[in-house]
């Protein structure tokens, strides 16, 4: 509280010090404040991003360059475009939509093969009452978008998916998992059968200031594989990402890099992959 001061010009001249001294630790307090409060925001959406079945509308594009492939170590890259949707469809329950449609471009030895190949379509019911355990289940279908068998499968096929994620304060951890067996085909050429699984467990630390470490792994099994030492692909990713804005929106940029332990005759040793995703506002 200013209290009066006498003294004429010098007295006015020590209220307006406090007064200045005052607003200035206002400015300071409220500053610190809205900081922390982005901070709060940050750490909250990045928590989300690394969630595969949270309450956000986004649009990952995810670029992959893929090396050591066929026996000239070729380059092989994956445009991954994934937006995720979800729906509330009770009090009680959501429905989270998840797409991942590639674009891949293959190297020489498979007469440099381009197109998008199978389009991937996830649909998980998950409670919304979670907080520190978030899971979800239901059905994945692969619609396959061309014949060729160096891009895509040519197979329709379906199955069961399933999501469990454990929220540990900046800490996130969990397992996303599906598999696929083939129903129909595209044309007359003959196939093998898919019959794919597919495991992805991550941990992932998040930061205030919205930057995430993540470490991960995109493991397919193959279990119609002529062998077993084809049947694993199983690649290592270490990422790093940071929420920032674009424009009036949430955004985020990833990089990062990954080995693959194990994978067929042919496949790839490392990679490289960086990733955009735009988060868009939606009505719960």
């Amino acid at each position: 509280m200013l209290r009066p001061t006498t003294g004429g010009p010098r007295g006015l001249q020590v209220a307006l010090c406090r007064a200045g001294a005052v607003a200035l630790c206002l400015a300071a307090c409220s500053t610190a404040h809205a900081a922390g409060s982005d901070g709060a925001d940050s750490q909250e959406l990045a928590k989300k991003l690394s969630n595969p079945i949270s309450d956000l509308v986004s649009v990952p594009f995810q670029f992959n360059w893929e090396n050591g492939v066929g026996p000239d170590d070729g380059l092989r890259t994956v445009l991954n475009i994934q937006p995720v949707v979800p729906f509330r469809i009770s009090e009680r329950w959501n429905m989270i939509e998840r797409w991942i449609m590639p674009y891949v471009t293959q190297p020489e030895y498979v007469n440099d093969a381009s197109g998008l190949s199978d389009i991937t379509f996830s649909s998980f019911f998950s409670p919304s009452t979670g907080k520190s355990l978030i899971w979800g289940v239901g059905p994945v279908v692969t619609l396959p978008m061309t014949s060729d068998p160096a891009i895509g499968s040519g197979q329709w096929s379906a199955g069961p998916t399933l999501v469990a994620v454990k929220i540990s304060g900046p800490v996130l951890y969990g397992l996303l998992w599906n598999q696929l067996w083939s129903y129909a085909t595209v044309s007359e050429k003959s196939r093998i059968a898919v019959n794919q699984g597919f495991f992805q467990p991550f941990v992932a630390v998040t930061r205030p200031s919205g930057v995430t470490f993540t470490l991960q792994s995109e493991a397919i099994a193959n279990w119609n594989a002529p062998n077993d030492e084809d049947t694993w692909t199983i690649p290592i990713n270490m990422t790093v990402s940071k929420v920032t804005t674009l424009g009036p929106f949430p955004f985020s940029v990833l990089g990062g890099a990954g080995v693959y332990v194990a994978s067929p005759d042919g496949g790839p040793d490392w990679k490289l992959r960086t990733a955009f995703t735009l988060i868009l506002p939606h009505r719960k």
